[in-house]
């Protein structure tokens, strides 16, 4: 079984939240953590944290949508440290909003940092593990990644690539000897819901005929709230994937993650429709009397 101690491990988005969390966590347990985001306060706070407690962190701000931070980021790490044994690609966002009103620049954006940076970074990596016959990339998805919900259908799309991408690229390094886990969480209470919730803001401020589904389904996630898990909970998986002989290729936490997921194999996609549709209020009755509402309020414009 690989040990902790003494890995050296990229965490991208780890200025907060879930990627603030598996810094410590791999700290903790002997890794030297290289932290990478774009707030270079916060990334000194938590290395200063790490190495108080007696861990190892090397601080590298940078926005990993840009070519040139993304290169200096393996650069630095490899220079200070010699080689990467782990790459936790968890760095995003989430675009929310119905797909008819969200600019395509927005959804561009949202691709952009979920997963064409992940693949540059990804690509980056690569050549440094096989160099060394050993490395792991732990991919951070979601249950998102393959439930995909009302509202929620970029963000969803962008985990579901992610899905693909995993799977894909387990193959083509597995005979180097590099291995590919993905990490699937639930419902997380993090600033992440926070982003999120201010993408909505930033939509078009005008009714539409959404309006009251999207109020529906903000509530919706607010009701959610108490089975929310920890950030701590994704970052004993990450450890666990960079520590066990043969890991996983797909972890989910917390339970409810674990659940959703069982219950997407079991129940038809049909069926499945209707209790997601049911839950966020869209349902053929309300939609008539929203549309009705909303005719109502263009016939006055």
């Amino acid at each position: 079984m690989p040990e902790l101690s003494g890995q050296v491990v990229i965490v991208t988005g780890a200025s907060a939240g879930i990627g603030a969390e598996i810094a410590r966590r791999l700290g903790r347990g002997g890794a030297r953590v290289v932290l990478n985001a774009r707030r270079q306060d916060r990334l000194d706070a938590l290395k200063n944290e790490i190495e108080s407690a007696g861990g190892t962190a090397l601080a590298v701000t940078g926005d990993v949508t840009n070519s040139e931070d993304r290169q200096r980021l393996v650069d630095q790490t490899v220079k200070a440290f010699g080689r990467i044994d782990g790459l936790v690609n968890n760095a995003g966002f989430g675009q929310r909003g119905p797909l008819e009103i969200v600019p395509v620049e927005a959804i561009r954006k949202n691709f952009e940092t979920n997963v064409f940076s992940l693949i540059a970074l990804s690509q980056l990596v690569m050549p440094v593990m096989r160099g060394q016959s050993s490395g792991t990339i732990v991919n951070i998805s979601s249950v998102a990644g393959r439930i995909a919900r009302p509202f929620s259908s970029i963000y969803d799309s962008t985990k579901h690539a992610l899905e693909a991408l995993s799977d894909g690229m387990r193959g083509e390094l597995a005979p180097f000897g590099v291995r590919v886990v993905i990490i699937e969480p639930g419902f997380i209470i993090t600033e992440f819901l926070d982003v999120a919730t201010a993408t909505l803001k930033e939509l078009p401020e005008r009714e539409n005929p959404y309006s009251a589904f999207m109020k529906e389904s903000r509530e919706s996630v607010e009701r959610f709230r108490r089975f929310a898990g920890t950030p701590d909970d994704i970052a004993r998986l990450v450890e666990r994937a960079l520590t066990a002989s043969r890991p996983k290729i797909r972890y989910a936490a917390p339970a409810h993650a674990r659940l959703f997921l069982a219950l997407k194999w079991l129940i038809p996609d049909g069926i499945a429709d209707r209790i997601l549709n049911k839950q966020m209020g869209l349902t053929p009755d309300k939609l008539r009397s929203q549309s009705s509402l909303h005719q109502q309020s263009v016939g006055r414009t």
